[in-house]
């Protein structure tokens, strides 16, 4: 088994406490409103949302994925912090056993945020993930969160 670690970082005009609101607050109701096209809907499974809470995410046919089921593992909507593993689904493979995710909104120049993700791929082998796999993860969490960006600055009374 191996353990590898990508992180990245974003910066966005729209204020941390929105963008936590928007993208873990509200999740379930928002992504399939913005995205119909890709996610068609976000279903709680098990608890109550927070921590240990079990979400199964349901993609339209032809997307990266068709479903993913995921795991709260942690939140702090004062630290606008969120972590939440996938546990089942058609991204993980025969090489991924899992991948967990760290977010964080800070605050950044002029009110806005400097959005910070971690992703923990847990493999199978010692191998890394294909750059292909990270490459999909990545483009499909920062095109959902433009998404969500552009949302709240075209409502700006949207989450406050």
């Amino acid at each position: 088994m191996g353990v590898h670690v990508y992180a990245e970082e974003n910066t966005s005009p729209v204020a941390p406490s929105r963008l936590f609101k928007a993208l873990i607050g509200d999740s379930e109701t928002l992504m399939p409103k913005l995205l119909p096209q890709v996610v068609k809907s976000i279903s709680l499974l098990e608890g109550d949302g927070g921590v240990g809470s079990i979400k199964l995410l349901t993609f339209q046919e032809g997307t990266v994925s068709l479903s993913v089921k995921t795991r709260v593992d942690a939140t702090d909507a004062e630290k606008f912090t969120h972590k939440y593993t996938l546990l089942e689904g058609d991204l993980l493979n025969e090489k991924i056993e899992s991948i967990s995710y760290e977010m964080e909104f800070a605050p950044g120049p002029d009110g806005g945020t400097i959005g910070k993700i971690k992703a923990t791929y847990v493999t199978k082998g010692e191998g890394p993930p294909t750059e292909e796999e990270r490459k999909k993860g990545k483009e499909t969490s920062l095109a959902m969160f433009k998404v969500v960006e552009g949302y709240l600055q075209q409502n700006p009374d949207a989450y406050v």
